[in-house]
């Protein structure tokens, strides 16, 4: 098994000069030297197959015993020293110290046409950041995972991406609703790539401690690895390095909003320097349109994390890197015009973005209340989010006999939609109908564009439930047919026809597929 290592990140940052793999607090180190936990039984479950050749490897590779023992952490790539990463963070809007990677090793870096990779295995084992934890994961989380950050790439949402998936052979004792019931659980071990791993708790833990130096030593790197258009480091390369920074992250914000997707736990130290989608934890899709919803049982009582929240803990976070970011600059001003930029970003980006979503190719004054009067009428009745904007696509503006029949199995109680709530949405198909004879595209066309930006597939948690279900009873199939499914979220792809449907009644309140634990 043949890799272009690369160890940037180890060659250029402070490492931590305590080599003992126990439990501490660690200072002037952007990392600490870390072994993976050996495992009992490695079996690899599933390997994509476009990560493989990202990497420079191909399918027979992943056939092999290197592959198994090194992507399940039982061998060590020669030339290579795997390391956990030091970071802090803040936690549902407090300051949490250090935290760091409890549960992640990352083993190196790999090049490979001009892209580098880091490849990172969560769930190999303690490190200095575990803390109280294990630094295992389960199964079900790494089917979880494993699924969502492919899924996510094809949805055309940044992300962090997964390369493998395995069994371990050992059992983990997880307590998943935290209600005093632990049992045991498999062991499993996701391989996850990313042209980095840095969130924005790596550069708040230095300015918490005054570490001036290491701070500067970590921006000047991520500048030069990650964003060397900027130029060479300096006071204005820091803010043009945090303008950077907020405008992608909230291109990843808006894309959440664009496919219902609620991340469940936006920690400062789950928030991506380069703006991609990390840390796949009690995530969900918006099921009955509704912005007040979060998947995490952890947030069930503020909803911090709530489907409409989103873009303004985007903006809180930003505060946050802002101020790690502040003795670099010694200067309020250039940060502040940034952060109130992203407000006005975003208004005028989440209108683009529900325009596309409603095949609305001009701009009109009254676009923003026409959506607002959407959100307010799906919000009357459970509505499926995923299944009313993929349907709305067939929708004619002369056709009014057909407007409601074209949506009608969005609603999860169809009986409800009578009397006030059916006159809404009939007032509300009306406007729509007339908004659209101001186009000058086909409704062939809008058809087109509209299923290009609402897709059809999207990894309900129901459905990742049902293959964490089989795979517990060691069925792994389902696996594999999620996986092709969510490679093509915007096709019809008629043998999947009965993934295009609303949650069952039975998942409403079940476990794993309406509310989540953050050991999910």
């Amino acid at each position: 098994m043949k890799l272009n290592i690369k160890n940037t990140f180890t060659e250029n940052l402070p490492a931590d000069t305590i080599t003992e793999n126990s439990r501490r607090q660690v200072f002037d180190s952007c990392f600490s030297y870390v072994n993976p936990k050996s495992t009992a039984k490695p079996e690899m479950l599933h390997v994509s197959p476009e990560m493989l050749n990202e990497i420079g490897l191909d399918h027979e590779d992943s056939k092999g015993e290197d592959f198994l023992n090194v992507f399940t952490g039982n061998k060590i790539l020669k030339n290579t020293k795997p390391y956990a990463m030091c970071y802090g963070g803040h936690q549902f809007g407090h300051w949490a110290g250090q935290l760091g990677d409890g549960r992640a090793i990352n083993l190196t870096e790999v090049e490979h046409n001009n892209n580098r990779w880091v490849l990172q295995l969560k769930g190999a084992g303690e490190t200095p950041y575990s803390r109280s934890a294990d630094g295992l994961a389960v199964l079900r989380s790494s089917i979880r995972e494993y699924l969502c950050s492919e899924a996510m790439h094809h949805l055309g949402v940044p992300t962090t991406r997964a390369l493998s998936l395995a069994l371990t052979g050992d059992q983990v004792l997880r307590d998943v609703m935290y209600d005093g019931n632990p049992a045991y659980e498999k062991g499993a071990v996701v391989c996850r790539v990313s042209p980095s791993f840095l969130r924005f708790g790596n550069y708040e833990i230095f300015a918490s401690r005054q570490d001036v130096e290491t701070l500067k030593t970590l921006v000047d790197f991520t500048i030069h690895q990650h964003f060397p258009s900027l130029g060479k480091p300096s006071k204005e390369t820091y803010i043009k390095f945090f303008k950077e920074v907020a405008k992608r992250t909230l291109n990843m914000i808006i894309h959440w909003q664009r496919v219902g997707f609620v991340h469940g736990v936006m920690n400062t130290d789950n928030m991506s320097i380069l703006g991609l989608t990390i840390d796949y934890g009690p995530y969900g899709w918006l099921e009955g349109f509704d912005f007040g919803w979060t998947p995490n049982t952890t947030d069930r009582e503020h909803k911090r994390y709530r489907f409409g929240n989103q873009p303004n803990m985007g903006l809180w976070n930003l505060y946050q890197l802002a101020n790690a970011l502040y003795p670099l600059i010694e200067e309020a001003a250039p940060l502040e015009t940034i952060l109130n930029q992203y407000k006005t970003d975003f208004d005028k980006e989440s209108l683009k973005m529900m325009r596309s979503k409603l095949g609305l190719q001009k701009e009109e004054a009254l676009d923003k209340l026409l959506i607002q009067d959407l959100e307010d009428v799906l919000h009357v009745s459970e509505t499926d989010m995923t299944i009313f904007f993929r349907c709305l696509s067939e929708f004619d503006e002369h056709e009014s006999d057909k407007w409601f029949h074209i949506v009608k199995e969005a609603f999860y109680t169809l009986e409800e939609i009578t009397g006030d709530i059916k006159k809404q949405w009939q007032e509300w198909f009306s406007r729509y109908a007339n908004r659209l004879q101001v186009e000058s595209i086909s409704n062939q066309e809008r058809k087109h564009f509209m299923n290009g930006v609402n897709p059809k597939y999207v990894l309900r948690n129901y459905m990742a439930q049902l293959a964490i279900d089989a795979a517990n009873k060691n069925d792994f199939t389902m696996i594999d047919e999620l996986f092709q499914l969510l490679k093509k979220p915007y096709d019809e792809q008629p043998k999947y026809q009965k993934w295009f449907a609303k949650r069952p009644d039975w998942a409403r309140h079940k476990i794993g597929c309406s509310m989540l634990s953050c050991s999910s």
